[in-house]
């Protein structure tokens, strides 16, 4: 990972939901990601579950496994790369529309965080060599890391049995995953499914996802063709700006300061335009975008499971 973007997603994680320096894998709200939903853990992720759709955001569903397992059927020529991603990404949002009553894709939680849940399985985890800098995401690597075991007809999730695979070798340094990097491949993802560059949520049931317009939350700073052209531009810019509003602290805070520092750094490495000020009114028709918390809650009424 690259040092702009691993120095941005572990500052905004401990600042955000940890203790201001450091935050745990699992943990409730302000303590680790598993109780960040909302702020920074969304919906429509790869394997694991939807909080409101199945009460919890660490349990990996075997169905939604399956889905992307089975795009490769061949074991000897398998490779989870960014194509097979881009589809499974398209099949995972919609299916968080059909089934999560709560579901929300937000400025920065949809437009980029969950985005990277699905570029990081490939760009991490695949296995790099010589023959292929680029790597290749096999079926046995990709169990090893997801801690699945077992026979194609019946596999098993353990949980915390996640491992680095042997004979495993990761991406090159010099071959860095950057912010740059990652918008790229955002770009690539919604070049299928423009839908993924806009904000929007389901309003309480199913199948009742509407978009929230870019120039209505940024008080008209970005257009919506500007936020769809430029996310990260747009997310991150978002997020520095609902900051006060999340914390109700100050920008040039102390607890902030150094959130602030790294944000403004991204901003302006990336010659974003400012948002001076976020429009959260316009989120208002989102029953779930209010809703803090996890590792686990009730299940929303109308959520269907696979």
């Amino acid at each position: 990972m690259g040092a702009d973007l691993a120095l941005f997603l572990s500052t905004y994680g401990a600042v955000i939901d940890g203790s201001g320096t450091s935050w745990s894998i699992a943990g409730g709200p302000h303590v680790g990601i598993g109780g960040s939903h909302g702020n920074y853990e969304s919906d429509s992720s790869p394997l694991k579950s939807d909080l409101y759709q199945y009460g919890s955001n660490s349990k990996l569903i075997l169905e939604q496994f399956h889905e992307l397992y089975d795009m490769q059927p061949n074991a000897a020529t398998a490779n989870y790369n960014l194509d097979v991603l881009r589809t499974f990404r398209n099949q995972r949002f919609q299916e968080s529309i059909d089934k999560n009553p709560l579901f929300v894709y937000g400025p920065f939680t949809g437009m980029a965080v969950s985005q990277a849940a699905f570029t990081f399985i490939y760009r991490f985890m695949a296995n790099h060599s010589a023959e292929y800098p680029e790597g290749v995401l096999n079926k046995d690597v990709l169990k090893s890391f997801m801690s699945i075991s077992g026979p194609e007809n019946n596999l098993v999730w353990t949980p915390g049995h996640e491992r680095i695979p042997s004979n495993w070798y990761r991406r090159n340094t010099a071959d860095a995953y950057t912010i740059p990097y990652f918008e790229t491949d955002i770009l690539y993802f919604t070049s299928s499914n423009p839908q993924l560059n806009l904000v929007g949520c389901n309003e309480g049931k199913v199948d009742t996802y509407q978009n929230i317009d870019a120039s209505t939350l940024s008080n008209g700073a970005y257009t919506a063709a500007q936020a769809a052209a430029n996310p990260i531009r747009f997310a991150t810019e978002f997020a520095l700006a609902e900051l006060p509003g999340l914390t109700g602290l100050s920008l040039t805070s102390g607890v902030l300061g150094s959130l602030t520092s790294v944000l403004s750094s991204v901003t302006k490495n990336l010659g974003c335009k400012a948002i001076g000020s976020v429009n959260t009114t316009a989120l208002a028709l989102c029953p779930g975008f209010s809703l803090y918390g996890g590792p686990t809650a009730p299940v929303a009424p109308g959520a269907i499971q696979s």
